[in-house]
């Protein structure tokens, strides 16, 4: 496929525009994790399409995940709000994160990238003061790193991948949250990427669903714990969503091909569209928002 990005021009808002893809996509198979630039369709990060008014300017924003996918569309939505951000990826992911810093680059706001794995909890603080380091400081935190692979059985669903969607999807936002809250003032905010498996876990997708209802606890206890500091905490739970998590085992491939086909709109979203949640959740804004979960299901339930 090309190195360029597909140019998708300004949406004019209108929920069945035909500018959005809508399955039977091609099939297509990638290893873990997978790379956004490779998929077809190209998803829609916001690279030309996201408009921002400037409700985070000044702010410095830490998106675990940040190189494709929701995490990308954020940074992208951040950075055109005024934000400068940090991403953190995986090595293989590398490509992907290069196009997340030149769009922040093009906007001209910092872009701090990070690499490494955050199953690793030495490499979670790490990675938290090296952020807060360049950044010069840490105002909102984003938990969207996630491991989604599929298995139709539980008998075959190994205790190494089990702990490695464990480790990903629950230990390392704490091991990160835990790292960054000395840094964080009030006035901060801190977001997790759940999901809709959250509350209806489909049959393959056992231990995901598992971790994602464990994201929406997260938010709402510690929004609990840190309201005194005047610090909130959300969970944004998204539905079928177009991301490389889809096709690097996420699920099988004839699903994939028909992803999101079943909601009442008969596509998937694209990342972009679910940006301006993350952009409300990070703002002052949202100054009397926290301990919530906000779901984007393309018309489905939660």
């Amino acid at each position: 496929m090309s190195d360029t990005p597909a140019r998708t021009p300004f949406r004019s808002g209108a929920i069945t525009d035909p500018r959005l893809p809508v399955p039977d996509f091609p099939a297509q198979e990638q290893p873990f994790p997978g790379l956004a630039r490779e998929m077809d369709p190209l998803p829609d990060h916001g690279e030309t399409s996201y408009r921002g008014s400037g409700r985070l300017k000044g702010k410095r924003a830490l998106i675990t995940g940040g190189d494709s996918g929701i995490g990308a569309a954020a940074a992208i939505a951040f950075a055109r709000e005024g934000a400068d951000v940090a991403i953190t990826y995986l090595p293989d992911e590398q490509p992907d994160a290069d196009r997340v810093v030149a769009a922040i680059h093009a906007d001209g706001r910092r872009a701090v990238a990070i690499p490494g794995d955050l199953r690793d909890e030495v490499f979670c603080k790490e990675m938290v003061e090296s952020a807060v380091s360049q950044l010069g400081g840490l105002d909102i935190l984003v938990n969207n790193a996630g491991r989604q692979q599929f298995c139709n059985r539980l008998e075959d669903l190994t205790t190494e991948d089990f702990d490695a969607t464990m480790k990903t999807n629950i230990y390392a936002p704490f091991w990160v949250t835990r790292a960054a809250l000395p840094h964080m003032e009030a006035g901060g905010s801190i977001i997790i990427t759940s999901s809709v498996q959250a509350f209806s876990g489909s049959a393959h997708l056992f231990d995901y669903a598992q971790s994602k209802a464990a994201n929406v606890a997260f938010a709402q206890s510690l929004a609990k714990q840190l309201a005194p500091r005047g610090i909130r905490v959300n969970a944004v739970c998204p539905g079928p969503y177009w991301t490389a998590l889809q096709i690097s085992g996420g699920q099988p491939t004839d699903k994939a091909q028909e992803h999101g086909a079943s909601q009442p709109l008969g596509r998937p979203g694209q990342p972009v569209e679910i940006a301006p949640i993350y952009v409300l959740l990070a703002s002052d804004e949202a100054s009397y928002i926290t301990g919530e979960y906000f779901g984007s299901v393309g018309g489905g339930e939660l």
